[in-house]
């Protein structure tokens, strides 16, 4: 009795009663479909509609994909010369994009498993200005000096991403006075602003390369925070030129990605 009441209860709910549409005092006043008049040239565009309020979005870790292009004939020479040597100099001007393509290629390369670990160094020297005692471990004195770095790493990769490599290192943050005797195999090194390290500094540096790694070093030799003497940047690169497994690329100002006014400065200052 009870599966043929249930049954029969279905049967009485599923019926079309064609009475109904025209009892129902709503089916008489006109449709309920109306149009939504168009913001966008006449035409309808799906931002025109009310925005859904009740709709909460879901958290999830965003993954950047962009793809890198050159902007420039140089840039396109930077990103050919990381592929193919191992030991790579780009010199240029504020804004040329050489510790952004930098990074981007290092972590290209940790994605398509090519390198195991990216490792990145830069001189603590401070613009002009002696900031004095900074608090926390070598990490925190160093995060400064490294935030251009961290900027282009995090355009990069999510904040997930970036916080699980620095903490298993994967991302290495080495400060040049610690790399004296190492041998870095299965790495991609970014050195950047190495304009403020002298020569001595950069032979030990250059000297650290090790098997299947790819070394970048990236300055601009007028703009170093030392005294022209003691910069060695641009003695360096250019007995580097010699060797046939190094590039250097050099960029102009008219290789400047930034403000276009940044070029016009460059040219003035």
């Amino acid at each position: 009795m009870g599966k043929r009441n249930a049954a029969k209860r279905l049967k009485t709910a599923t019926e079309v009663r064609p009475s109904a549409w025209f009892d129902e005092p709503s089916r008489t006043k006109g449709s309920h479909l109306h149009a939504i008049d168009g913001g966008r040239r006449g035409s309808w565009h799906p931002d025109d509609g009310d925005t859904i309020t009740n709709v909460q979005p879901h958290e999830r870790t965003q993954r950047y994909q962009k793809t890198i292009k050159p902007r420039s004939e140089n840039q396109a020479q930077l990103m050919n010369a990381m592929d193919s040597h191992a030991l790579v100099c780009a010199l240029g001007p504020a804004g040329t994009g050489k510790t952004y393509l930098a990074i981007c290629k290092a972590v290209e390369a940790l994605q398509k498993g090519k390198v195991s670990k990216i490792i990145l160094s830069r001189p603590a020297v401070e613009a002009g200005e002696q900031l004095g005692f900074l608090p926390g471990g070598m990490e925190d004195k160093l995060a400064p000096y490294l935030r251009p770095l961290y900027d282009a790493l995090a355009d990069r990769l999510s904040p997930a991403q970036l916080k699980h490599m620095l903490a298993d290192g994967t991302i290495e943050i080495a400060p040049i006075g610690f790399m004296r005797g190492r041998t870095l195999n299965n790495a991609f090194v970014v050195i950047d602003e190495a304009q403020n390290c002298t020569y001595t500094q950069l032979k030990m540096l250059l000297t650290r390369l090790g098997w299947h790694s790819t070394m970048v070093i990236t300055g601009d030799p007028g703009q170093s925070d030392l005294l022209p003497e003691f910069s060695g940047l641009a003695k360096a690169a250019e007995r580097l030129e010699a060797l046939s497994g190094a590039a250097v690329i050099k960029l102009e100002a008219a290789d400047v990605v930034r403000h276009p006014l940044v070029a016009e400065m460059l040219d003035v200052l």
